[in-house]
């Protein structure tokens, strides 16, 4: 059990990157390549604006960093690992899923 209270803020705060549907976008694209800001808006089809907040969030979080690139600047996960351990937890949820046996699912699927 985690009780040390870097371990646990660490884990918040890839929580918190990751409770926000955009964020994940943004996360999966970074994880297969970098990206330019603009890019990434056209890829994702949201407002330069609303990517920069979310681009905010997750460098704050820790989970990508910015590489100067001539007048521009590049977007990536700030550790290759962070790539991995979006296929594994996504591998994960998706094995517990198929196997959900929650008494609440009904129609509408677990919590």
């Amino acid at each position: 059990m985690l009780t040390v209270a870097p371990d646990i803020e660490v884990l918040a705060r890839f929580g918190r990157a990751l409770a926000d549907p955009i964020r994940c976008r943004i996360l999966l694209a970074l994880r297969e390549a970098p990206a330019y800001p603009a890019d990434l808006a056209d890829t994702l089809g949201i407002s330069r604006t609303r990517l920069s907040n979310h681009l905010a969030c997750l460098r704050d979080c820790g989970l990508v960093v910015t590489v100067p690139d001539g007048r521009r600047t590049r977007y990536e996960l700030a550790d290759q690992r962070l790539g991995h351990a979006l296929d594994d937890l996504r591998a994960a949820v998706v094995a517990v899923e198929t196997d959900r046996t929650c008494a609440e699912s009904g129609d509408k699927g677990c919590c």
